[in-house]
């Protein structure tokens, strides 16, 4: 899906930010913050709730924050969520994702899409294919969840959905916003801007 062009909901200038979106976005950086936060602070009310809950899960969550990248990047490729894979591709890496691995997230062979899934070790390839049967059918399958089952505690588990969930939900207000990439960044299935 092409991004319209200009955005349909601009990210707050940084002149026209009140003082209650300055307070708000005080933890990201103020006025300098992502074009995320000072799109999503159009709703003060909304984003004090969101925040808090974004936070944990991108930084003091229960899953590893590789098994997070991956699982965020496979939700923005499938959601065809180019602002979120862009930010994504770096933080994946810092994680220990490595480039080739990141490409393969976008490889439509992947495990969850009818592939073979070459290349995934069988706890990758479990998580990719509970991204995808989420997104598919907003349920994990019995024969998957065994799977995390035997690897992830009650908390992985819940803190997996919610993620997935979280991240799509993201990737259908940034994709119709027509939120801008901040700066240059990669593009969506890409590891270089």
């Amino acid at each position: 899906m092409a991004t319209p062009v200009p955005p349909r909901l601009p990210p707050v200038d940084a002149a026209d930010l009140t003082p209650e979106q300055l307070e708000l976005l005080a933890a990201t950086g103020g006025a300098d913050s992502l074009n995320i936060f000072r799109t999503l602070v159009r709703h003060p009310g909304l984003y004090r709730r969101w925040a808090p809950f974004g936070g944990k899960l991108l930084a003091g969550g229960k899953l590893s924050e590789r098994d997070r990248e991956l699982v965020i990047l496979r939700v923005a490729w499938r959601c065809r969520a180019g602002y979120e894979w862009g930010q994504h591709v770096a933080i994946a890496q810092r994680a220990g994702l490595t480039d080739p691995e990141i490409l393969r997230v976008a490889d439509d062979s992947s495990p969850g899409s009818g592939g073979n899934g070459t290349g995934w070790s069988a706890p990758d390839a479990v998580l990719l294919t509970a991204v995808d049967q989420l997104l598919a059918d907003h349920a994990i399958g019995d024969a998957v969840w065994a799977e995390l089952r035997d690897r992830n505690t009650d908390a992985q588990l819940v803190e997996l959905t919610l993620l997935v969930g979280h991240y799509a939900m993201l990737a259908g207000a940034l994709n119709s916003f027509a939120t801008p990439l901040d700066g240059e960044l990669p593009g969506l299935g890409t590891v270089a801007p």
